[in-house]
């Protein structure tokens, strides 16, 4: 008996797999925090893990934390650690509430606003 589970869309990974085990993020992020793909993300994407592949074609555009959540399907935390990480190897730009840049403005604060309200 196989101990893999598989599902419509194919394996099913663990999400404590996809931290390495960890549960808690070397850098802490709010989950409204504002994420941004810099040029590194975009250059080194297609030799990323999938999840970061995912994680950078998303952010394109701005996106918050939380909608990368549930954009990935996975817990709040495992979303934190592996943007985390993303930041830390210079792929992500994070910025945190309370530390925009005035041209951000209030159009993105609305929108992570109802983002959050969809999920």
């Amino acid at each position: 008996m196989s101990t893999e589970y598989v599902d419509q869309s194919g394996p099913l990974v663990r999400p404590y797999a996809m931290t390495g085990g960890r549960t808690r993020p070397r850098v802490d992020i709010a989950m409204e925090a504002l994420v941004t793909a810099t040029a590194r993300g975009d250059r080194e994407a297609g030799s990323a893990r999938h999840e970061w592949q995912k994680i950078v074609e998303l952010c394109q555009q701005v996106q918050s934390l939380a909608e990368i959540a549930a954009y990935l399907g996975t817990p709040l935390g495992v979303a934190r650690v592996i943007v985390g990480d993303m930041a830390e190897a210079g792929m992500l730009d994070v910025h945190e509430p309370g530390r925009l840049d005035d041209q951000l403005g209030t159009y993105l604060l609305e929108r992570v606003l109802s983002g959050l309200r969809k999920l």
